[in-house]
């Protein structure tokens, strides 16, 4: 290869650019409802899981600790999460959804749906179940921690 030719760059870069754009049209479609990406992530996991405890949902979400306790306090302010005792672990706090964070995320719902579709929107349907099937295979694949 000669030093003019055009390397193509790695699937790291190109996954990592794909999230910065996705971040970007995030943050710009919910700047209006007061959420951010990290909230707004928070939120979807909950109405998936309901009950997490706040390192649960810190792993789910892909924030530390420390971080989804002053994001779940934020969220709590504005009657979007109320956190609860564990009827089996009565230290333990679970958080859940009220009403309100209900209706934010029905309300984003169509709106993200229709950014997600303009990013697939050049791949077959075939392309779409494969390309899904790749991320999650990749996911799963690094799931056990950083490498060695």
């Amino acid at each position: 290869m000669t030093g003019d030719a055009a390397v193509a760059p790695s699937l790291l870069y190109a996954v990592k650019q794909v999230e910065l754009a996705v971040r970007a049209h995030l943050d710009e479609l919910l700047r209006p409802s007061g959420t951010t990406v990290l909230q707004y992530t928070a939120l979807t996991v909950l109405a998936r899981r309901d009950g997490l405890t706040s390192a649960e949902l810190a792993r789910n979400a892909f924030v530390t600790p420390q971080s989804m306790g002053d994001l779940v306090s934020a969220l709590e302010r504005r009657d979007l999460v109320v956190r609860h005792p564990d009827p089996r672990h009565a230290r333990r706090l679970l958080i859940s959804l009220t009403p309100a964070g209900h209706e934010l995320l029905a309300r984003m719902e169509s709106r993200v749906r229709a950014l997600e579709e303009r990013m697939v929107a050049d791949l077959s349907e075939e392309e779409r179940a494969r390309f899904r099937d790749y991320l999650n295979r990749c996911r799963s694949a690094l799931s056990d921690g950083p490498a060695r």
